[in-house]
């Protein structure tokens, strides 16, 4: 769709006169020296009298105080541009120990002396994420759960105790509310383009952060305190982040596209190009730092397009609502209409299925929120988020492109990038995670074939001990299930001769996972029943775990002779109870999977009929439950759970007797 380019800027009037013209009014040269020490320390007093308070109820008056603050802001910058790199490491580098990121903001330092538009913002985005962090640190030497949002960490009495309220003041004025200078969101949301932040905010913020250091180091020998720095989220299995190939010759079709394609707002072409140029330089942090709030900005213009609400494009006002990734996600507006974003972007599905996995499931990486609230260690962000990020902005430029640019749509070094793109499917849905989970405890339970085991003649030396009779009860009932599962089952596992070896296989469950399971926009009663299917999964490998480890254990005993008498007669329960456990929680993660490929049946049930099958799903997670306390090492009661294993394959059989399941409305 053909997407408006004469947008000029993304900052409503009001907003736009805050940040680029009210704090340039007074014309005052302020001498540094009124807020400076001769060793360099901040004078507190001489910048919080900046500040103005309303007469009626003395709250700030973040007009008048930005007024005030713009010659104070101005001479700071002009400082800092009169130091050496020396000169301000020497004075300053030890007051930034405490954001435990001394680097960025060495960093941010030298990107003033140059001044370059798209370099302060980056660096002021970095600064503010950096500062959250270390302040929340702060925060937690009083008080417990940080809070998220750096408004209400900023508004915290805890903060205010250890930094005076009046200092916090200040900070209010530059970061964290939306009726001041509100710079972190601004630019973190794609609000602001390069050449709309001045250089002298984000001279000031470093300024303020080197004081806020020299006063906690104050506060923390008269306390007797140490401040104690929460440790970064580490990205584990990056595999799983591989989604987009990405290499130089992408990279420099890319570089030509940001400047063709209606996706990118003119005015913001200088984030896009300095974000693939960190990228090549290895500058991975960022690289997605910079392209994030592009994204966002993007979508907010497709998303004001489409729903037909062109004011939304625009920051509000601090009196309304601004529009964000959450929002431009959800099914609905605020006003209930469906929101027409998803719908233009199901062609092909994977931009709101990947939006939703790298930003906003629980279980996915959430690269926005942790890197803006400081999260994450900058120096050492994994190329592989990056090259997702990248590789998944170079499919929507190519998306949103003029009919002209056919012939890069249709470029054959592009070609690999758009095919994994319209095969993208989630993978931090809940949805996706109980696939996950189901193969990983399958691959558990099948090395279990793989256990030392002792001969047979040698085990039935055991006096007293009954036969495999009960055993093989159980898994007459497990095969009389598998064959009324059968119907419901790819054709080609449908062998009666043989149920449980041709049935419960790895291979079934890959199968049966790799359908197509609709995870955008999932209704409550899918996510619940999802979340017992989950737990139930969990519980089952927390078995196979335990058999594993205590099957090793006993036999490793046994060849030593260490076990006496009743363990030697509670091994050979064991490995009784073994030959029916296997096949009895595979049949477990064959149910589960079953359900998950038929779970939006769920919505077909009546409220009666969805809470019994509720209660069916629970009594099935008690069983597990049960079954990871008796395979325990301190309980090894293994006539209890064949006896309760007995109890639970009567009641599946029932269940299914009664086709009361999801895969039963399903088909």
């Amino acid at each position: 769709m053909a997407l408006p380019d004469s947008i000029t800027t993304c900052l409503s009037q009001p907003v736009h006169y805050v940040i680029c013209k009210l704090g340039f009014e007074k014309k005052d040269t302020y001498d540094i020296n009124n807020i400076l020490s001769g060793n360099g320390e901040v004078c507190w007093q001489a910048v919080t009298e900046h500040v103005c308070y309303l007469e009626s109820d003395q709250s700030v008056d973040y007009i008048k105080s930005i007024r005030s603050l713009g010659p104070v802001c101005e001479s700071v910058n002009l400082y800092f541009k009169s130091l050496t790199k020396e000169q301000f490491v020497i004075q300053y580098a030890s007051w930034f120990h405490w954001t435990n990121c001394t680097e960025v903001f060495l960093e941010v330092f030298d990107v003033l002396q140059y001044a370059q538009a798209t370099e302060v913002a980056l660096g002021l985005m970095k600064l503010t994420s950096c500062l959250e962090r270390a302040l929340g640190d702060v925060y937690l030497l009083k008080g417990n759960d940080c809070p998220f949002l750096l408004r209400d960490l900023l508004a915290s009495e805890q903060l205010a105790d250890v930094f005076g309220q009046t200092v916090m003041n200040v900070l209010r004025v530059f970061i964290g509310s939306p009726h001041g200078l509100n710079l972190r969101n601004v630019l973190w949301h794609g609000f602001a383009s390069p050449q709309e932040i001045p250089a002298k905010y984000c001279a000031m913020l470093l300024f303020l952060t080197a004081g806020l250091g020299q006063l906690l180091q104050t506060y923390l020998l008269q306390t007797k305190s140490v401040l104690i720095h929460r440790p970064y989220v580490v990205f584990i299995s990056l595999e799983e982040l591989d989604a987009f190939p990405l290499n130089d010759e992408i990279l420099s079709i890319a570089e030509e596209l940001v400047k063709l394609s209606s996706f990118v707002l003119k005015t913001m072409l200088p984030f896009w190009v300095a974000a693939l140029t960190a990228f090549r330089q290895s500058r991975y942090a960022d690289s997605v730092i910079l392209l994030l709030p592009q994204l966002e900005v993007g979508l907010r213009l497709l998303f004001t397009t489409t729903n037909k609400c062109p004011n939304r494009l625009l920051t509000a006002e601090s009196s309304a609502f601004y529009t964000t990734f959450d929002e431009m996600l959800a099914k609905h507006l605020d006003n209930e209409e469906v929101n027409q974003l998803p719908v233009v972007l199901e062609e092909p599905a994977m931009e709101s299925d990947f939006l939703w996995d790298f930003l906003n499931h629980q279980e996915g990486p959430r690269i926005r929120d942790r890197l803006s609230h400081g999260e994450i260690n900058l120096e050492t962000f994994p190329r592989e988020v990056a090259n997702q990020i990248i590789g998944f902005a170079i499919t929507i430029l190519c998306r949103f492109s003029d009919k002209d640019m056919y012939s890069f749509k249709e470029h054959m070094v592009l070609k690999p990038l758009m095919n994994c793109a319209s095969c993208y499917r989630s993978r931090f849905h809940p949805i996706s995670r109980l696939k996950k989970q189901v193969l990983e405890c399958m691959k558990s339970i099948h090395l279990w074939s793989e256990l030392p085991t002792v001969p047979e003649e040698q085990v039935e030396k055991i006096k007293g001990l009954e036969g495999n009779a009960e055993a093989n009860t159980l898994i007459l009932m497990i095969s009389e299930i598998i064959s009324q599962l059968q119907h419901y089952m790819p054709q080609n596992f449908c062998n009666s001769d043989d149920p449980i070896d041709s049935v419960l296989t790895e291979r079934l469950l890959v199968e049966l996972c790799d359908t197509r399971v609709c995870t955008l926009y999932s209704p409550r009663p899918v996510l619940e029943v999802v979340v017992v299917l989950r737990k139930i999964s969990a519980q089952c490998h927390q078995v196979s775990q335990q058999v594993t480890a205590g099957a090793g254990l006993r036999y490793t005993q046994w060849v030593n002779k260490t076990l006496r008498s009743r363990q030697r007669h509670n091994y050979r329960r064991m490995l009784s109870s073994i030959k029916f456990l296997s096949p009895v929680l595979r049949l477990i993660l064959l149910l589960i999977t079953l359900e998950l490929v038929s779970v939006h049946s769920v919505c077909k049930k009546n409220p009666f009929d969805y809470q019994q099958y509720l209660k069916f799903l629970k009594s099935v997670l008690q069983y597990t439950e049960n079954l990871v306390t008796y395979t325990s090492p301190e309980k090894n009661k293994w006539d209890e759970t064949m006896e309760l294993t007995k109890m639970t394959l009567i009641k599946i059989k029932k269940i299914s007797d009664r086709k009361l399941m999801l895969m039963n409305l399903a088909s």
